[in-house]
C-alpha cells in the first residue's frame, strides 16, 4: 500500500523516467564507430549523438508548441514585481539544497555563507519574496547534486539529453533525480500542488531565458552542437568553481632532441699587412 501511495507522487514517477531513459540510452544507441575507426573527441563526449538529436527535436517541438508561448504570455501580462518575487522565493528554495551540497562537498565555510543567505531572505525577506541577502554581500553560489558527485570522484559520462530538461550527462541525470526531491515542486503534500509548482518553475526559468533562447537561434550554425558544447564546458567551470585545471595537451615537443647547431662559419683569412712605403732619399 505504501509502495503504491509512493507511486502516485510525481518524484518517484520522475525517477523512474530518468531510469528508463538512461536504459534506452545505454542500450540502444551505443554503436562504434563504423569500421573501427578511432573515436574522435566529439564522438567520446557524445556516443549516442542520433539518439540524442532526436529526444532534442522532441524537446523543441515541445517548447514551441506549450512552453515557449505560455512563457510568452507569462512575461507579458504578469507584472516585474511579481515575477521577480515568484524568482526570488523559488530561488530562496534552491539556496537550501546548496546549503546541503556544499556541506556534502566538504565546503564548510561557503555553505555557512550559504547558510546565512537563506536565513536572512527568510527573516528579513518576507519568506524569501526579497532578496536582501544579496545587498550585504552574501551572493548566491549554486550547487547540486551532479556538483557534488564530481567532486567525489564520479565522472561525467557521456552527454545525454533528458526529455523535458535537456542537456545532462549520465552523472548530472542521477544527480538531477536527487535535485528534484529537494525542489520546490517536492513541497505539496499533493499532486495538484506538486504538478502547479512544478509548472511554475518551468514557466518563470523559461521566461527568464526567452531573450537567451532567441539569440541563440539567430547565431548558432549548429544549435545541437552548440548547446552541448556550452553545456559541457559551463559544467567543467561549475565543478572546480570557476577554475578548472588546464588540459594536457602531451610534452611530446619537449622529448624531440635538439637540432644540431649549425657550425660557425671560417674566419676570413687575414688580409697581408702592405709593405712599408720607400723612404724618399
Amino acid at each position: 500500500m505504501r509502495l503504491r501511495q509512493a507511486w502516485r507522487t510525481p518524484a518517484p514517477r520522475l525517477a523512474a523516467l530518468f531510469a528508463l531513459a538512461a536504459a534506452l540510452a545505454l542500450g540502444g544507441c551505443a554503436t562504434a564507430p563504423a569500421g573501427g575507426a578511432a573515436p574522435t573527441p566529439a564522438s567520446k563526449l557524445d556516443p549516442w549523438e542520433n539518439f540524442n538529436r532526436k529526444i532534442s527535436t522532441f524537446n523543441e517541438a515541445l517548447d514551441d508548441a506549450i512552453l515557449k508561448p505560455v512563457a510568452t504570455a507569462y512575461r507579458d501580462v504578469v507584472p516585474e514585481l511579481v515575477r521577480d518575487g515568484i524568482e526570488n522565493v523559488l530561488g530562496n528554495i534552491y539556496d537550501v539544497r546548496s546549503v546541503l551540497n556544499h556541506f556534502l562537498q566538504g565546503k564548510l565555510q561557503s555553505g555557512l555563507e550559504m547558510g546565512m543567505r537563506v536565513l536572512t531572505n527568510t527573516l528579513f525577506g518576507l519568506g524569501g519574496l526579497l532578496d536582501p541577502a544579496t545587498e550585504m554581500g552574501l551572493t548566491r553560489r549554486s550547487e547540486d547534486f551532479g556538483q557534488t558527485l564530481g567532486r567525489w570522484g564520479v565522472p561525467d559520462g557521456p552527454y545525454m539529453v533528458v526529455p523535458i530538461f535537456g542537456p545532462s550527462t549520465v552523472r548530472d541525470t542521477f544527480g538531477l533525480i536527487l535535485d528534484r526531491e529537494t525542489s520546490p515542486a517536492a513541497i505539496p503534500q499533493t499532486d495538484t500542488g506538486r504538478y502547479a509548482t512544478f509548472g511554475v518553475e518551468a514557466i518563470s526559468l523559461r521566461a527568464r531565458i526567452l531573450d537567451t533562447t532567441q539569440l541563440l537561434e539567430d547565431v548558432s550554425l549548429d544549435k545541437y552542437t552548440f548547446i552541448r558544447d556550452g553545456y559541457l564546458s559551463r559544467r567543467r567551470d561549475a565543478l572546480y568553481d570557476g577554475a578548472p585545471p588546464l588540459e594536457d595537451f602531451g610534452d611530446d615537443w619537449e622529448d624531440e632532441p635538439e637540432a644540431p647547431a649549425a657550425p660557425a662559419a671560417p674566419a676570413a683569412p687575414a688580409a697581408p699587412a702592405s709593405a712599408p712605403a720607400p723612404t724618399p732619399k
